[in-house]
């Protein structure tokens, strides 16, 4: 074996966001882009002798290469042992659950998670920590340095690897070790979740499932758990092979991209009664009932509630968390247990820590994320698992569930927009002048919808004290805060590869029962209209109405 040096320079876009580095296919595809990230990575590491590295992907395009390039430099930076998901397959959760299992000292997740696929789509790679999830800020910080500075990147001149075969393999002094990609994972889960209870649900004739695993990578975990280990008839999960495109599919799971889960629970010839969706790499989740889409702000705080029904928390949770732009739903479930509810930046290195620290046991997001301190990622099987143990304890459907919950707690009315792929500037020149005038807003009254006055409380961009190691986090959103209760926040997302996207977050309490089942839209529609103003979004960004609502 031979390891070569090759010579190369810095590329000047090679920050890592909230969740790694991601960028077009073609931009990873360039000559030394990826080897000087995965160098640069290695380097942050340190001394890679005796050390254990953990690899996979989500099966999107671009995976495979990707997957040989870096084993090839593992291999070269003198790690002991890779554990590679046979074919390079590993869901996120699925990654951190085997880097903590196996004790690794890390892990290399190849994903752009929601994002689209293909040779047009988008890539992205991740650097885990041994806990198994993100690396934090100072790590990230620490590789864009490097990045800038790299002149050259180390590599074993080898063929390929065959990895479709399970087993080990030496690459020079690196053991490379081929796994199921499924098998830690589900062991984990069953650990968990009363696996028996679950089969008698899917043994109901009045109980029928689909699991849409939108061509991504939670397909064959999804066909092994849910049909295999737990009964669901064959057929329950749709959409099951992971594909380098997703078959055309944009895998992201909310009402816009998982439409025809929507559709199908709603048909009554179809006699569904339960629906769930999956993203790109397994890390996000969508529940749906009857005609009833659950918001994943309702989910999580249902999940909370109900969370004594699952064997792993039958002795309680020792704290929760959500990220700032979910709903305030769960903060009133944590407040009837008497337990913490902590509000965090956006990014699962947040929780990670409460995480570790026993703060918090169940967290959540409102991007379709939920996850508990089994892993060190928002897990979507385990959410779906989640739901199914509650459905199967307590005899009543989805959408039951859901309007009870409304009647002990209230409705927190809740809706995110997503004005995608807007130009970069345009974004940054609406935020800064929404934290210019933050200060400013109190007390301040708008008329919206003919007559309708709404009066702000306060406005702030969200600052982040870490209760665990003490860091802050600035800039994280701005909120504005309404007199009658109500809640607007605007933040830019960190996760696409074109321009921006500017998330704009609407949240409404009601304890009004009569407000219940009213069309979400037109109950925000006072707060959509007051976003705006207050925000220039027309104005300013040139566009008339969101790409997405969920």
């Amino acid at each position: 074996m031979t390891i070569r040096v090759f010579e190369t320079q810095p590329f000047d876009d090679q920050k890592p966001g909230t969740s790694g580095l991601r960028k077009k296919v073609s931009r990873f595809s360039l000559p030394n882009y990826l080897e000087n990230y995965v160098q640069s990575v290695f380097t942050v590491v340190g001394d890679c002798c005796g050390k254990v590295l953990v690899l996979g992907g989500d099966g999107r395009y671009y995976n495979d290469v990707a997957i040989q390039v870096i084993l090839k430099m593992a291999a070269a930076a003198g790690f002991a042992r890779v554990l590679v998901g046979q074919n390079g397959i590993l869901s996120t959760p699925a990654a951190s659950a085997v880097i903590r299992e196996h004790k690794a000292d890390g892990g290399i997740i190849l994903s752009a998670s929601h994002n689209p696929g293909g040779p047009k789509g988008d890539f992205g790679i991740k650097y885990n920590l041994a806990n198994g999830g993100p690396a934090n800020e100072t790590f990230t910080d620490a590789i864009f340095k490097v990045s800038q500075k790299i002149t050259h990147y180390a590599i074993e001149d080898v063929p390929d690897l065959d990895i479709s075969q399970l087993g080990k393999q030496t690459l020079g002094q690196t053991v490379i070790e081929v796994i199921d990609p499924v098998a830690d994972y589900a062991a984990l889960l069953k650990s968990l979740f009363d696996f028996e209870c679950i089969k008698k649900l899917f043994a109901r004739p009045d109980f029928k499932m689909r699991y849409d695993a939108l061509n991504a990578v939670t397909g064959p975990y999804a066909k092994r758990i849910l049909e295999g280990m737990l009964g669901a008839p064959e057929g329950t999960v749709v959409d099951g092979t992971p594909l380098p495109d997703f078959g055309g599919r944009h895998p992201d799971p909310n009402p816009v991209y998982a439409a025809d889960l929507i559709r199908a629970l709603s048909t009554p010839s179809l006699n569904l009664t339960f629906g769930a969706a999956s993203d790109g790499d397994g890390d996000r989740n969508m529940i749906v009932g009857r005609n009833l889409f659950i918001s994943p702000s309702d989910s999580l705080a249902l999940i909370v509630a109900h969370a004594r029904l699952i064997p792993a928390y039958k002795k309680g949770l020792a704290g929760v968390a959500r990220s700032m732009p979910t709903s305030q739903a769960v903060d009133r479930v944590a407040a009837s247990l008497g337990i913490s509810c902590y509000e965090t930046p956006t990014g699962w290195k947040f929780f990670g820590n409460l995480l570790d620290a026993g703060k918090a046991t169940i967290c959540g997001e409102e991007s379709s994320g939920t996850g508990g301190n089994h892993v060190r990622e928002k897990d979507g099987l385990w959410a779906v698992l989640c739901w199914l143990s509650i459905l199967a304890e307590t005899g009543k459907p989805a959408e039951t569930l859901v309007r009870e919950h409304w009647a002990r707690f209230g409705r927190n009315v809740y809706s995110r927009h997503d004005y995608e792929g807007i130009e970069l500037t345009a974004g940054q020149t609406l935020m800064a002048r929404l934290r210019d005038i933050a200060p400013t807003l109190a007390g301040k009254s708008f008329t919206v919808t003919g007559s309708h006055e709404m009066v702000i409380d306060k406005a702030d961009d969200f600052t982040y004290h870490d209760p665990v190691d003490g860091s802050v986090s600035e800039h994280q959103g701005i909120r504005v805060f309404l007199k009658d209760g109500s809640r607007i926040v605007f933040r830019l997302s960190g996760t696409g590869t074109v321009g921006a996207t500017l998330r704009v977050y609407l949240e409404r309490y009601t304890d009004n029962p009569a407000h219940y089942e009213q069309d979400v839209q037109t109950t925000l529609k006072p707060l959509i209209e007051l976003a705006d103003q207050v925000a220039h979004i027309r104005e300013i960004t040139g566009r008339i109405a969101p790409d997405v609502i969920s």
